[in-house]
């Protein structure tokens, strides 16, 4: 009972996270391009990165583990919302957004978790 517990409030947190956050870049730039979903989704990856990299020396227990990966970057990361956004720009013929969308939050994300591994690993002392 107590990871469920662990989970809902980790999720509560990245989930308020995420919609203040993107809220915010998206009123700093006001264009159809979902900006705050992108930045969201960065920064996410960015995070689980630095985690995995710590992974190796830096044992995480069951509920921290829960709270962490599930809760807080499983209600923070937006992937739905990517997914929606994507759909909704083809929807209105917007498919060159759409396309742009799907690549840059891709490529983006992949090396923000690169990244993220390497600062752990490297900056912060986390190495094999």
């Amino acid at each position: 009972m107590n990871t469920v517990l662990y989970l809902m409030i980790g999720g509560a947190v990245g989930t308020l996270s995420r919609y203040f956050l993107a809220l915010s870049v998206n009123k700093l730039f006001p264009v159809l391009f979902p900006v705050g979903t992108l930045v969201v989704n960065s920064i996410g990856c960015f995070v689980i990165g630095v985690f995995w990299g710590m992974g190796g020396h830096t044992v995480f227990s069951v509920n921290m583990r829960a709270f962490l990966f599930v809760g807080i970057l499983g209600g923070f990361t937006t992937m739905s919302t990517f997914s929606i956004e994507t759909m909704n720009l083809f929807h209105y013929n917007e498919f060159k957004l759409g396309i742009l969308n799907i690549f840059a939050t891709n490529i983006i994300c992949l090396l923000m978790t690169a990244a993220g591994f390497f600062i752990s690993r490297t900056f912060i002392g986390f190495s094999k």
